[in-house]
C-alpha cells in the first residue's frame, strides 16, 4: 500500500462514459441547489479528458477516517452540538494533498511521466472514478462504499501521462437494501443513487449561503455542520476500522460541544477554534446560524437566553435565526423584544422571521 494511504486503485480516463449524461440529469433538476460552479465546470467535471487532455491513467487513493465512536450519538444531546465526523478533526485537504504530491513526485521520476493531484477542490467525479478504478462502490446515497472500510474513505486523485496497468471496477453490493434512504431526516434522496442538495443537511448547513427553509429546520435537529445519519446506518460499515492518522482524529472541543458556548463565539474566537478545521470555510456567520437552528430544535427554554443575545448581532443571517430560535422557545421573550427590534430592524428577510 503507498505510503499514508489506506486503499489505492488505477483507472482509464475513460471509464466514467455514464458520467456526462448523469451529471447532465443532475444539473437540469436542479438538484445542485446553489453550487453554481458544478454547472460552470460540468464538462471538465464530467470527463478527466476535457480537465486534462494529456491524461492517460488515473490513479484513486483512500484514506480511512473510521470514527472511534458512534457518529450519531450525540443526536439525543439537546444542548449539545453534533458535528460530522469528517470535520472533527484537522481539514483532511491539508493532511491527504501533502502525501499525494509526495507519491505524485515519485511516480513522475520513476515513469518520466507528468502528473496532477486532486483532493476535492477541483472538477473531478472523484467517486465515479474511485468506483471505476475498484475502490469500492456509489451506493444508493451516492457516497462510496469500500468493502473494507465501509463509508469512510477520503478520496485523493492523481491524473497521469503514464499508461499504467488498470484495476478491475467496483460492483455495486447495496441489494435491496435502503437504510441510507430511510435514515436521511429530510427525505433529501428523491430516487435511489440521486441526492437532491437542496434538502441535504451536509448542502444547507456547509455548502447554502442563505436562510435555509423554514420547513427544513425543524428535521436538522442539534447537527450544525454536515450530516452522518446516512453513511452511519449503512450495514457495510460492519467491515469498518478506526482511522488511524492522528490529525484526522476527533479532536476533544468538537466532539459534543455545547450550544450555547458556540452561540457565543465571535468571529475571532470561531477561528480560534476551527483553526486548521473544515468548519472554518463556513464562516462564522453561517455557522451561527446552524447552532441557532439547533438552539431552536432543542425545546431547551433556558437556551433561550444565548439566542436573545444574538437579537441584534452585526449579520443579518444570525439575527434572523436568532428570532426564529427564540420565538420557538421562549414566545413571551419575543413578544416582548419584537416591537423593539422591529423597529430598529431594516433587513427584510429578519423582518419577516418576526412576523412569520
Amino acid at each position: 500500500m503507498a505510503d499514508g494511504f489506506d486503499a489505492i486503485r488505477i483507472c482509464r480516463p475513460d471509464s466514467i462514459p455514464l458520467a456526462p449524461e448523469r451529471l447532465a440529469s443532475w444539473l437540469a433538476a436542479g438538484h445542485h441547489g446553489s453550487m453554481a460552479w458544478m454547472e460552470e465546470r460540468a464538462a471538465e467535471r464530467a470527463d478527466p479528458r476535457v480537465l486534462w487532455p494529456d491524461i492517460r491513467s488515473v490513479v484513486m487513493l483512500g484514506v480511512n477516517y473510521g470514527p472511534q465512536d458512534d457518529p450519531l450519538a450525540t443526536l439525543p444531546l439537546a444542548d449539545r452540538a453534533t458535528i460530522s465526523v469528517y470535520a472533527r478533526g484537522r481539514d483532511y485537504h491539508d493532511v491527504i494533498k501533502g502525501r499525494l504530491k509526495q507519491l505524485a513526485g515519485f511516480l513522475a521520476s520513476r515513469a518520466g511521466a507528468d502528473v496532477k493531484v486532486f483532493v476535492d477542490t477541483a472538477p473531478v467525479s472523484e467517486k465515479a472514478l474511485a468506483e471505476a478504478a475498484g475502490l469500492g462502490w456509489q451506493g444508493k446515497h451516492t457516497v462510496l462504499i469500500s468493502r473494507d472500510f465501509g463509508n469512510w474513505l477520503f478520496l485523493g486523485a492523481i491524473f497521469t501521462t503514464a499508461e499504467l496497468p488498470v484495476d478491475e471496477p467496483g460492483i455495486d453490493h447495496c441489494g435491496s437494501c435502503r437504510r441510507c434512504l430511510d435514515a436521511c431526516p429530510t427525505a433529501a434522496f428523491p430516487a435511489p443513487y440521486v441526492l437532491d442538495a437542496r434538502r441535504c443537511i451536509s448542502y444547507l448547513t456547509i455548502e447554502h449561503k442563505g436562510h435555509i427553509p423554514r420547513d427544513l429546520r425543524p428535521l436538522m435537529g442539534n447537527r450544525i455542520f454536515g450530516c452522518d445519519d446516512c453513511l452511519a446506518v449503512c450495514p457495510w460499515n460492519k467491515f469498518a476500522q478506526a482511522g488511524r492518522e492522528a490529525r484526522l482524529q476527533a479532536r476533544a472541543a468538537l466532539a459534543a460541544p455545547r450550544l450555547a458556548d458556540l452561540a457565543a463565539l465571535d468571529d475571532a474566537a470561531f477561528r480560534a477554534l476551527f483553526s486548521g478545521s473544515p468548519v472554518k470555510r463556513a464562516g462564522r456567520d453561517r455557522f451561527v446560524r446552524n447552532v441557532l437552528i439547533a438552539i431552536g430544535n432543542s425545546g431547551r427554554r433556558d437556551l433561550a437566553a444565548p439566542a436573545l443575545a444574538l437579537l441584534n448581532d452585526p449579520s443579518p443571517l444570525v439575527r434572523a435565526m436568532a428570532v426564529w430560535a427564540v420565538r420557538r422557545l421562549d414566545p413571551d421573550g419575543a413578544a416582548s423584544a419584537m416591537p423593539d427590534a422591529l423597529a430598529a430592524e431594516a433587513d427584510p428577510d429578519v423582518r419577516q422571521e418576526w412576523t412569520a
